[in-house]
């Protein structure tokens, strides 16, 4: 009985001492916590550093700050690799559900910068926080990661890239179209906050050069020749999915593949698939591909009734624009598009698709060469509202405006045109608009 007892007090001894232990060592963690968070937040950077060592150490599941401001100390004060790298896998492994896709995303981002990778390793990075979350990614290594899958899967797999272009494309489009709605809302009012107008603005402008980077790598491989074989391949497949009947027909339809017989059974199978107003968008194309006008536009109607978000609302007036336009039907894609702007007047998509409506009609509209300048004056003044009205494509934009810029007519086709620069002057044909003749 005495031995019993001797070992129980023994026992409650060591267990009591292992608690006074690690409490000591949890309050020494917060102490030391608290002095670098101090330290740190005052740029005493050296100061902070010893203590951020320990906690490194010794308390790496303390705080997610500890990596917060760490990568901080690591990559800016010290400037060390390793430690970086130490800071970057350390956060991950204790802090895994902290937005671990924008740490994979800014962990590649220093290593590419700094070249301390491979590009496979720094793909294998992106992969990681992209199959997280896309959403939570840096621009920049959105891209990049689309054009390492590109490159990766091009030739062997095409719908790995097709798949993954709508997967950031629909996220980008996402992102985009809640900086369009704020903006749109920051804008009414006249006290708007002019720091998140330009954030906004600013994020807007990244993300739509971003979307203008993936079309172009996308266009190189989706061609009519390789969409048609690979999508008539799958068809039986995937006849009732709605998410893959969506993407390819969407594809079909902005690669200009509508001629083709399959992409009526696409149309229909999506329609069939997803009853909903995109569907019967695409579906309306067909009954006009197929001679049905009033079917077409009841059609239209449908789709565009059906659906109650302002901007998406444009978007279908829009997609019937470039239906209109296909068709040769020029002002009727121009009368679309100017509804599209009734419900989203910052649709700088619509604004540039009635520029480059007028700049398809300069030799039909003007006689001669100040007529035909004088068509794109007008292309001008639509390109320059898009880039002011929509950041997301002022990139695009710039193209247009400076390639309209340089063949408005200069002051020697004015002069000898006979007309008063800055005098009002009206274009002919279906265009009709009334601009300004250049002064300058």
């Amino acid at each position: 009985m005495k031995k019993i007892t001797f070992l129980l007090a023994v026992t409650l001894t060591m267990l009591s001492a292992k608690t006074n232990g690690q409490d000591n060592s949890d309050r020494e963690c917060t102490i030391k916590y608290n002095l670098f968070k101090g330290d740190f937040q005052s740029k005493k950077y050296d100061a902070a550093y010893t203590n951020w060592i320990y906690l490194m150490d010794n308390c790496k599941d303390l705080s997610v700050n500890i990596y917060k401001y760490g990568s901080t100390l690591a990559e800016d004060v010290k400037k060390d690799p390793a430690l970086v790298k130490r800071v970057y896998e350390q956060r991950l492994q204790y802090f895994p559900k902290k937005n671990p896709a924008k740490v994979h995303s800014d962990y590649a981002t220093y290593l590419s910068k700094n070249k301390l990778a491979s590009e496979d390793e720094i793909f294998v990075i992106l992969e990681k926080g992209y199959n997280i979350d896309p959403t939570k990614m840096g621009v920049k290594n959105l891209y990049k990661y689309f054009q390492g899958v590109t490159d990766r899967n091009k030739d062997t797999n095409p719908q790995k890239v097709f798949d993954t272009y709508d997967d950031v494309l629909e996220n980008i489009n996402k992102k985009l179209e809640g900086y369009a709605a704020r903006l749109k809302e920051l804008k009414k009012d006249s006290l708007g906050n002019k720091k998140l107008i330009r954030a906004y603005s600013i994020n807007s402008k990244a993300l739509g050069t971003v979307e203008g980077g993936l079309d172009a790598i996308i266009s190189e491989i989706a061609t009519c020749e390789r969409l048609v074989p690979l999508y008539s391949r799958d068809f039986e497949a995937n006849k009732s999915n709605a998410v893959w009947l969506k993407r390819a027909v969407s594809r079909m339809f902005n690669k200009g593949c509508q001629k083709d017989p399959l992409f009526e059974k696409l149309a229909r199978a999506f329609a069939d698939a997803s009853p909903s107003p995109e569907a019967y968008a695409f579906l309306a194309n067909v009954l006009e591909d197929n001679g049905d006008n009033s079917g077409a536009n009841a059609m239209r109607q449908k789709s565009f009734d059906l659906e109650t978000d302002p901007l998406k609302k444009a978007k279908y007036k829009l997609k019937f624009a470039q239906a209109a336009k296909d068709r040769g039907q020029l002002s009727r894609a121009r009368s679309l598009a100017r509804e599209a702007l009734k419900f989203n007047p910052n649709s700088g998509k619509a604004y540039l698709f009635i520029a480059r409506l007028y700049q398809s009609s300069v030799n039909k509209c003007g006689k001669n060469e100040f007529e035909k300048r004088m068509v794109y004056v007008a292309a001008l003044n639509k390109a320059r509202r898009a880039a002011f009205v929509d950041p997301s494509i002022s990139a695009v934009a710039g193209r247009y405006i400076r390639s309209y810029k340089a063949n408005v007519p200069n002051k020697k086709v004015i002069f000898t045109e006979g007309v008063a620069p800055g005098s009002s002057y009206t274009i002919k044909c279906w265009i009709g608009e009334t601009v300004k003749v250049p002064s300058n």
